[in-house]
């Protein structure tokens, strides 16, 4: 029986669009859009953002990645809040949830850089149960430990618990830990999947 729902936050319950974001922001710049794409998202870089480390130090090393970039890069840094949009539909996704009597929790690979360039994008965090960022673990999914961290916090019983996120890798890492999980690929999707786990594990 299913007592608890996990969700991811980008791409779940808000909107992450990085493509979108740095098109806005070098037009018709594909080579440039090209090397800031590998120098911020190659090598695992942007990840340690997330697992809580320095952001001085992480944009360091971006930056040594690609230095002839770093007027742009340091432009990318200041403005990164703009890839996050509120979606309408979460509140309500969240309250419907909650109504029928399970807990709901987030769990999500997020930076306190990010999350203060833009907080207002996570005011649906107080119709929460609560729930684990990575930053604040210095872990980042799908590292099973991070999945181990948000079970301890909450007793969380994973076979009784549902994960939903957009990543596969986090989904499979989810399954693997014990948790039932659903790859969100769109909200109808999602909800719909969720429903129908929700009535065969009653």
């Amino acid at each position: 029986m299913i007592s608890t729902v996990i969700f991811d936050v980008g791409n779940v319950l808000i909107d992450f669009d990085w493509e979108g974001f740095i098109h806005r922001m070098f037009p018709g710049r594909e080579e440039l859009i090209a090397e800031l794409d590998a120098a911020v998202w190659g090598g695992g870089r942007w990840d340690r953002l997330d697992a809580g480390d320095d952001p001085e130090e992480v944009f360091a090393s971006i930056i040594a990645h690609d230095p002839k970039h770093e007027r742009e890069l340091r432009k990318v840094f200041a403005n990164v809040g703009d890839t996050l949009r509120k979606r309408p539909a979460t509140p309500l996704w969240l309250k419907d949830v909650k109504s029928r009597g399970y807990r709901v929790l987030y769990l999500s690979n997020y930076s306190h850089y990010v999350m203060g360039l833009n907080p207002d994008v996570l005011d649906f965090l107080p119709l929460m149960d609560g729930g684990i960022f990575s930053c604040d673990v210095k872990l980042i999914k799908p590292d099973r430990r991070i999945y181990e961290a948000l079970a301890e916090k909450y007793d969380l019983v994973p076979s009784e618990c549902v994960f939903i996120d957009d990543i596969e890798r986090n989904v499979n890492a989810a399954r693997d830990f014990g948790y039932h999980a659903i790859q969100f690929v769109s909200l109808g999707q999602a909800q719909e999947d969720l429903n129908k786990l929700l009535e065969e594990e009653k």
